[in-house]
């Protein structure tokens, strides 16, 4: 199947994907703990009869069996050498009983490894990963893949461009939302469909997690900036327990009344998931296969993404900053701090920048002695994890701005592109690939342009060439090209010329580089703030610029305020009061242009007051937090003190940001790992070794589920606050927890799992303890675990992440 078709059966009529394919396998007899892929290939009958059920019941696509067909997952059964044989059976299978007209998916999920920075699995050994699986699939033949059950931007990403550079058959992305919305790394619906479709993706939805009832919230995000088909795949309602087994409740029926709302809401694609039976498909398909097809409206979408946050451009909004701080040109001591491979000031100025009022943050990492593409790398990586704007990455080098778009994990903006032939083809190639808007800049090889009518030329160059590749001209910002007024008279003239020109002749909007205006002049302040305001007035977006500049800033507001822009006024009355007596060019940069807190924790104020080691902690600084303990050292603050006023301070602060929803996983983990490495500068200090730990706690996932990223943040978090944890691993018998508790003397056992086909073996370890007199509490979490199961299975507690499983913990132990 071409993309082509895929998208014209969707606007053709409702489609339909298959139902769960774990829990029926588990009706035929697959036990928990086996390696699924293995378990299949000795009984194919069991999995042919669930897909032939699905096809009977009306599914126009089913997927093969090859959801953790990749290496990674594979070598954990030790079966990773046969690879290629066993992804090759298990798509024949389904080839094999796939009716005439219907189609068979490639099923493709995460390996269940973190991604550095938070894990050590590079991004590209993971694209390399997907692809194997992908060219195995590929030489069986498939008519198009489904990503699926996906938590990370990043990991789709990764899936994306491995099965893009592989083929070019339709390709539909699916990822697991929380209760609040977002995914396990902070994205957002809206945020995954921007990026995901930008990069080319054929169709985008949701499966998992939840029932059909949850998922109509994250369709209506969705539904405005959707250039493709929405799809929902979701679970039968919430796993119950009943006599000892979990079941869904939810009647083909209730679940097809529900999924009708999601297709009054704009899906378009249908399936099941954990739960969902051919029944359910067949309700779904008698009840929906006569509506209407959405027509899938392809909107322009002015938009940049990071994994966590949109920033959207609107020609007529409020002046934005691109913070252009991190660029080490004329600033000696950053140069030095890189030469010496440090980033700090890196996340710093990224920080600062945020705080500041900045709507996307420019890196530029072009400078003498370093390599650059690896320090761009490094300094995405960095800012990512430590700052939720998008990225604006700025490199004259094709190669280096490939390699930094494909692993920015969101829709980057490129500085720039111009119509010098030599590079223009090809930047704009990447900025096709990797979904990118670009900034146009009106220069060729001959130099700068001689006159205004030069510059238009450039310009409708670079769109030609954009247009030919497939790209909108909405993906396109326009560079007014500042020149210094000192040396031409009509600069600014001519900038505002080609302001209105891109907005009022081509739509498009604009950015310039602010201080290139006053370059070479006396009191620079005044000149950047005067051109500033006029050419916001003549319709400017952007510019880049420094965002700690309080007169720029405070007059940029100031401008949007008296041209009535939406919220400009509320934006400008919630500025701080700054004292008017000092001269302007002596006040810029010296106050923060950013609103005053309205009270409460909030990422700007977290680390007020709470010393330079707490900061290290909330921040994830692992490369300075050894250096700020040791000065509290040399200053005579004991050990134990350290850890309970600066350690515990910052952790307590990271975990009440992670409450609030300020920071996700990211950041989490970063506080946690820099905590644990000043934990580990200070342990061997400890007097005699005499502090003993607040409890014993043994945690492990349970018996046939191999995921552990949860897992692992809980028994790192709890490291940190004192307890000794003790971690059997993923994929653990309930005998065996119970041993090690009994065998240590276990004050807590911790449970994980994340499926709910693995969940019950909770049940399994609470029942054993009683048998055996372990008098440990038991408390449980994961994606698929709430309060009602925990009373259910007479479990002692549960949390829902890891913050929170300290001070669950904390409560048992009455600390």
């Amino acid at each position: 199947m071409t993309r082509q078709e895929f998208r014209q059966l969707l606007e053709k009529r409702t489609v339909f994907i298959d139902g769960a394919t774990g829990t029926e396998l588990q009706k035929r007899g697959m036990p928990a703990g086996v390696c699924p892929e293995k378990w299949i290939l000795e009984n194919s009958w069991a999995i042919q009869e669930v897909q032939k059920a699905y096809y009977e019941a009306g599914s126009d696509i089913v997927l093969a069996p090859t959801f953790t067909g990749t290496r990674i997952k594979l070598a954990e059964y030790g079966l990773e050498n046969d690879l290629v044989e066993i992804n090759r059976k298990l798509v024949r299978l389904t080839r094999e009983i796939a009716p005439a007209g219907k189609f068979v998916a490639a099923d493709i999920s995460m390996t269940g490894k973190q991604l550095y920075p938070i894990g050590d699995l590079m991004f590209e050994d993971l694209v390399d990963c997907y692809k194997e699986q992908v060219q195995a699939i590929l030489s069986e033949g498939v008519d198009l893949f489904v990503v699926e059950t996906m938590m990370s931007l990043q990991e789709c990403r990764a899936a994306v461009l491995a099965i893009k550079e592989s083929c070019d058959l339709p390709i539909i992305v699916s990822l697991t939302y929380n209760p609040d919305g977002k995914t396990l790394y902070g994205t957002s619906p809206e945020t995954a469909i921007i990026v995901l479709q930008s990069m080319g993706v054929d169709c985008v939805g949701m499966n998992c997690n939840t029932g059909p009832d949850a998922m109509l919230e994250l369709v209506n995000q969705m539904a405005p900036v959707a250039n493709v088909p929405i799809m929902v795949k979701p679970n039968a309602g919430l796993p119950e327990l009943e006599n000892g087994k979990t079941v869904y409740k939810m009647t083909p029926v209730e679940f097809t009344d529900a999924c009708e709302k999601l297709y009054e809401a704009g899906a378009s694609l249908f399936g099941g998931c954990c739960g969902s039976t051919p029944d359910h498909i067949r309700e779904l398909v008698l009840r929906l296969k006569d509506k209407k097809a959405h027509q899938i409206q392809d909107k322009p979408l002015r938009v940049v993404t990071s994994e966590r946050m949109n920033t959207w451009i609107d020609l007529d909004g409020n002046f934005m900053v691109i913070g252009e701080r991190i660029n080490p040109t004329g600033k000696k001591k950053f140069q030095e701090t890189l030469r010496n491979g440090s980033l700090s000031m890196v996340v710093d100025f990224a920080r600062e920048q945020e705080e500041r009022g900045a709507s996307i943050l420019d890196v530029n990492m072009g400078m003498n002695g370093i390599d650059e593409k690896q320090m761009m790398l490094d300094s995405i990586y960095e800012v990512t994890s430590a700052v939720d704007l998008p990225l604006c990455i700025d490199t004259s080098h094709v190669d280096v701005m490939e390699a930094a778009l494909r692993i920015y994990p969101g829709r980057a903006l490129i500085n720039s592109i111009s119509a010098e032939e030599e590079k223009m083809e090809s930047m704009l190639k990447l900025a096709k690939k990797y979904g990118a808007m670009f900034i146009t800049l009106p220069l060729s090889g001959a130099g700068l342009p001689k006159d205004i009518n030069e510059k238009k030329q450039h310009i409708d160059t670079v769109l030609n060439k954009a247009a030919e590749l497939g790209i909108r001209k909405e993906d396109a910002v326009i560079d007014v090209l500042v020149q210094t007024v000192g040396a031409e008279g009509t600069a600014a003239l001519q900038c505002f010329e080609t302001i209105e020109y891109c907005k009022y002749e081509l739509g498009l909007p604009t950015v310039c580089g602010l201080s290139n205006i006053s370059f070479g002049m006396p009191n620079r302040g005044f000149v950047n703030t005067t051109y500033l305001t006029i050419a916001v007035s003549k319709g400017l977006t952007m510019a880049i610029a420094n965002p700690n500049q309080e007169m720029l800033m405070y007059c940029a507001a100031a401008a949007d305020t008296l041209m009535n822009k939406p919220g400009a006024l509320e934006k400008y009355a919630a500025l701080p009061v700054v004292e008017t007596k000092a001269a302007p060019a002596q006040a810029a940069g010296n106050a923060q242009a950013a609103p005053a807190s309205s009270g409460g924790l909030t990422v700007s104020n977290a680390c007020d007051g709470v010393g330079p080691v707490a900061e290290c902690v909330i921040k994830g600084k692992k490369g300075q937090i050894v250096a700020e303990i040791q000065k509290l050292l040399d200053e005579g603050i004991e050990p134990q003190t350290i850890i309970e006023k600066h350690l515990i301070k910052g952790i307590n602060v990271v975990g009440e940001l992670y409450d609030k929803k300020k920071y996700f996983l990211p950041q989490l983990i970063a506080g946690a790992n820099a905590m644990e490495i000043g934990m580990k500068h200070i342990e061997p200090l400890l007097a005699s070794k005499d502090t003993e730990a607040k409890a014993k706690i043994v945690i492990a996932t349970v018996e046939g589920d191999i995921h552990d990223i949860g897992k692992n943040l809980v028994a790192l978090m709890l490291k940190n606050y004192g307890f000794e944890v003790i971690d059997l691993g993923k994929d653990v018998p309930a005998e065996t927890i119970i041993d090690k508790a009994v065998e240590v003397n276990a004050d807590i056992i911790g449970l994980s799992a994340l499926m709910t086909t693995t969940m019950m073996r909770m049940d399994d370890v609470v029942k054993l303890a009683k048998e055996k007199g372990c008098n440990a509490q038991i408390i449980i979490g994961g994606a698929c675990i709430n309060e009602t199961f925990k009373d259910e299975i007479n479990a002692d507690g549960y949390s829902e992440d890891a913050a929170e499983c300290v001070k669950l913990v904390q409560r048992l132990m009455n600390i």
